[in-house]
């Protein structure tokens, strides 16, 4: 379980905003149970404010993760992911990757020029600082989430369509793969909600056991909240449920079977 990124799970699954609907606004909270096999391994949140970075305005989106119950004994993990992304653009404007899985450590802050097309990279652990050439209209690991969300609807309309975005992460420009498997009804705590299936394509090897492991489930009402994640990972496989929430743009369909 060395380097399990635990909270990965949640902002892994899920271009310009201004055009279309938004699906999450100020105030958005979501919290998941997550379970590693039959442990009850970690509560990983996801919080959505409205802030400013100097005269730019943004939805500050901070992902925190943490290990309990018996995975804190022997496998400690206290994770934060922070995306400041622009409202007008909906492309990230900064990220903060400051994670500590077992011992295993990493603070970093990334500034995007969008309009450059490149990203400077300062880890603060070590005490350096790089630039880094990027795709045009690139995403982190958070703000790809909320593209997502926003943009489903008009590019995953049939089952077998897929979503590429231009995701930037761990100093490499990735193209961030989403297939559209259809809908699904999962009974939640809340009740039953119909939701739409994805495959999201990850890297095998270190973490995952194949690059078709992950896949999640997305409420299929205006939201577009995450319901359910399901990991198959080199050791193990990995559950996490919507367990908490607050804040939605819209209210949450429940279906009434």
């Amino acid at each position: 379980m060395k380097k399990l990124l635990i909270f990965t799970f949640i902002i892994i699954p899920v271009c310009f905003l201004s055009a279309q609907k938004k699906t999450f606004q100020d105030g958005e909270w979501l919290k998941f149970r997550v379970h590693y096999g039959w442990f009850n391994a970690s509560y990983a949140t996801l919080q959505v404010q409205e802030q400013m970075i100097g005269d730019v305005p943004v939805y500050h989106v901070v992902g925190h993760g943490e290990s309990t119950g018996l995975l804190d004994v022997f496998f400690k993990v206290k994770d934060t992911y922070e995306s400041y992304i622009d409202k007008e653009t909906g492309l990230p404007y900064k990220f903060v990757r400051n994670i500590n899985e077992g011992g295993y450590k990493k603070h970093k802050i990334l500034h995007f020029d969008q309009k450059n097309h490149t990203v400077k990279v300062s880890d603060l652990r070590h005490d350096k600082n790089e630039s880094f050439s990027s795709n045009p209209n690139v995403q982190d690991m958070i703000s790809v989430l909320y593209y997502i969300r926003n943009h489903i609807d008009e590019q995953l309309q049939e089952k077998g369509n897929s979503m590429v975005v231009n995701m930037f992460f761990d100093n490499k420009d990735y193209k961030f793969k989403t297939v559209y498997l259809g809908q699904e009804t999962i009974k939640t705590k809340f009740g039953k909600i119909k939701c739409i299936k994805l495959r999201p394509y990850v890297q095998s090897g270190r973490v995952f056991k194949e690059k078709e492991s992950l896949t999640v489930w997305i409420s299929a009402d205006e939201n577009k909240i995450p319901v359910k994640i399901k990991a198959k990972l080199a050791v193990g496989s990995l559950t996490a449920d919507l367990y908490a929430y607050k804040g939605l743009k819209h209210s949450l369909e429940l279906h009434p079977n």
